[in-house]
């Protein structure tokens, strides 16, 4: 037991570190932030959980003193505490007559997709208690995000202003009947309109594409660090058949719950849009695997595979939007499953 807190409290610092060098604001150092969970997925799998809440108190705490307490609660609600509950779980396992059954790889995938969204809103609230800072923190964010995407976004009135002190000294204007302040044309001010609320739209989205994209990182923490563990012969479970994963039927209500939650005031609705966005991604990985699954033993399954994951890099992750329909209907009509061996 000793032994497994002291591995704790390395992995802790080690943690602590890699997620304290985003300070610098460098390449190297958000390559760096990106793998702090897995020194606390890798002694959660392989010592035990409790290792793993050792290494979250540890790190949580050397960054609340050594830099700031705000600092150490984001990364206990957005590093540590995830990987730990995430570490729990692959190790939960119950007796049955027929042997030692293991957690689900499906319902880990569901609480993968809940803790995303969770860590999410944990972080939101940590930064701005008050909704409406919050609020104004997402549009400030989506109105640069659209003058990034469209140049012509930016005042036109700069060159005016620029052309005004050689109007004061006598040089001629190039039209002598226009006049130097003309207003704005209207389709100005209807582009401006429409920027505006294509921001707004891209705001009230932002943190569904978060929750989906740390869903994804996390499903992937995990598999690393199991990989890395499995490798070091640590790994108490056998690894899983991950092609046959495939959700409960309890996820559909779960995400029809979220949907609802999309039109409640504050960090309700915020929460509802993350959990949207979190499962998402989380059949979308189920779609994925489906396709594994059922591309078994056909003729030219290899090539299938390539293309599909040729036409994801392609599409640049539009066509996940398939994949994600392709992932609720096999939850929804649950046809992989053999009818004599039902989820527990």
């Amino acid at each position: 037991m000793a032994q497994h807190i002291g591995i704790g409290i390395g992995a802790g610092l080690v943690s602590a570190l890699l997620f304290g060098v985003l300070l610098k604001a460098t390449p190297l150092a958000i390559l760096l932030y990106l793998v702090a969970p897995l020194p606390i997925l890798i002694v959660g799998l392989g010592w035990s959980h409790k290792a793993a809440l050792t290494a979250a108190a540890a790190g949580s705490l050397a960054l609340a003193l050594v830099i700031a307490p705000f600092m150490g609660l984001a990364y206990a609600a957005y590093i540590a505490l995830p990987a730990w509950w995430l570490a729990y779980l692959t190790l939960l396992g119950r007796e049955t007559p027929s042997g030692l059954e293991w957690y689900p790889t499906g319902r880990l995938l569901g609480w993968t997709a809940a803790t995303a969204a969770l860590a999410f809103i944990a972080i939101a609230v940590l930064s701005s208690p008050n909704h409406a800072a919050f609020d104004a923190q997402l549009r400030g964010l989506a109105r640069t995000l659209v003058q990034v995407r469209d140049p012509a976004a930016r005042p036109a009135a700069e060159p005016r202003r620029t052309d005004a002190p050689q109007a004061e000294a006598g040089t001629p204007a190039p039209d002598a009947g226009t006049e130097p302040d003309a207003p704005p044309k209207p389709g100005q001010d209807e582009a401006e309109v429409t920027r505006g609320e294509v921001a707004d739209a891209l705001a009230r989205v932002v943190p569904a594409f978060a929750a989906n994209g740390l869903t994804l990182l996390l499903t992937f923490y995990l598999w690393a660090s199991a990989r890395i563990v499995k490798i070091s012969g640590r790994l108490p479970r056998p690894w899983p058949d991950l092609p046959s994963t495939a959700m409960p039927r309890t996820t559909l209500v779960t995400l029809a719950a979220a949907v609802l939650m999309c039109f409640a005031p504050g960090f309700i609705g915020v929460f509802g849009v993350a959990l949207v966005g979190a499962f998402s991604a989380a059949f979308a990985l189920q779609g994925l695997a489906a396709f594994h699954d059922r591309s078994r033993g056909r003729p030219g399954r290899g090539l299938m595979l390539f293309g599909m994951y040729l036409i994801l890099f392609v599409t640049q992750g539009v066509a996940l939007v398939a994949l994600t329909l392709f992932g609720l209907a096999d939850t929804a009509l649950d046809r992989r499953r053999p009818k004599d061996n039902p989820a527990p």
